[in-house]
């Protein structure tokens, strides 16, 4: 059986729930991607073209610093990471993540959250940061979903 880490950054406490719930149905750890400087209401005005999400999400080359730090990522073989779904994709500091660890031989799942976007080119985009990594499109769910349908969609890369 894979030793499973669900990796997570959450704005407003949706995915965090989820992924919380995602780590309880598999049996994983759970990690918090927090950023060094975090979000505050007006960061995250989406309608803002000068609010700090508008401006990172323009820059692809943002890199967001992140506080918390994965003591041994070596001892995973699955790594599902969870992000709100931000302009059709994952949020710069996802990318952060994804360029900060060696993920050679792991598989990498993206999961997400969103009111309506579906998750893009985000598997894609994880996969090309993510050097040596496997790394699956992934899904969005919606924020009630429920632990066997997290389950049965999880077993399939466990």
């Amino acid at each position: 059986m894979s030793k499973v880490l669900v990796a997570f950054f959450s704005a407003s406490g949706i995915t965090k729930k989820l992924a919380g719930n995602l780590a309880d149905a598999v049996g994983g750890d759970l990690f918090e991607i927090v950023p060094e400087k975090p979000y505050s209401k007006l960061d995250l005005m989406w309608m803002n073209p000068l609010s700090r999400s508008s401006v990172e999400m323009k820059d692809r080359s943002c890199r967001p610093a992140i506080a918390s730090v994965v003591e041994d990522i070596s001892q995973y073989d699955v790594i599902f990471l969870g992000f709100p779904v931000w302009w059709y994709r994952e949020p710069s500091i996802i990318d952060t993540f994804a360029e900060s660890y060696d993920f050679a031989g792991k598989t990498i799942v993206p999961f997400a959250t969103s009111g309506s976007s579906g998750i893009g080119e985000s598997g894609k985009n994880i996969g090309e940061l993510a050097k040596g990594a496997t790394v699956d499109e992934g899904l969005r769910f919606k924020a009630n979903a429920s632990l066997d349908e997290l389950r049965s969609w999880a077993e399939k890369f466990i």
